[in-house]
């Protein structure tokens, strides 16, 4: 039996999957061309989950005022990588909770208090607000782990 070598023993086996290619949000034409799509679903989702606009602020990443009301009046402004990956986040976790749950309690489920240990009695949003990016993320996870996905 002939000997493998070290890279061919540790090879991946064959598979027909094949993870999707992300978008390299280091590029501006990347960032350019996602962009407003982000926006308006930012947007739509803030007025869905009825946020205040203090604390979409601070979801976009502790973005200013004027600069908040500017993308709201032109969201087809190019967004840096942090505000595109925090709007992918709340995308993801509005898509789940509309899956696992009905408009009105996916709607209002982010302002709800929550027995779950991880927000500590706290509402979903408030966990997010206080811990940011990192704790979109497990929200996220968490949600896509309930429904399955």
């Amino acid at each position: 039996m002939p000997r493998q070598s070290a890279n061919q023993a540790l090879a991946y086996p064959a598979t027909m999957y094949a993870p999707p290619t992300l978008p390299d949000l280091s590029r501006l034409e990347e960032r350019r061309r996602l962009s407003p799509a982000a926006l308006r679903a930012f947007f739509n989702i803030v007025e869905r989950w009825e946020i205040r606009d203090e604390d979409a602020r601070q979801l976009l990443g502790g973005v200013s005022n004027g600069k908040y009301y500017e993308l709201k009046r032109k969201p087809d402004d190019v967004l840096d990588q942090d505000p595109l990956q925090r709007i992918s986040y709340l995308i993801g976790i509005f898509k789940a909770l509309n899956i696992l749950y009905g408009t009105r309690l996916a709607d209002s489920w982010i302002q709800l208090p929550n027995t779950n240990p991880l927000f500590t009695g706290q509402t979903p949003l408030m966990y997010m607000l206080q811990r940011g990016t990192p704790a979109m993320e497990v929200v996220r996870r968490l949600l896509d782990a309930r429904r399955g996905g």
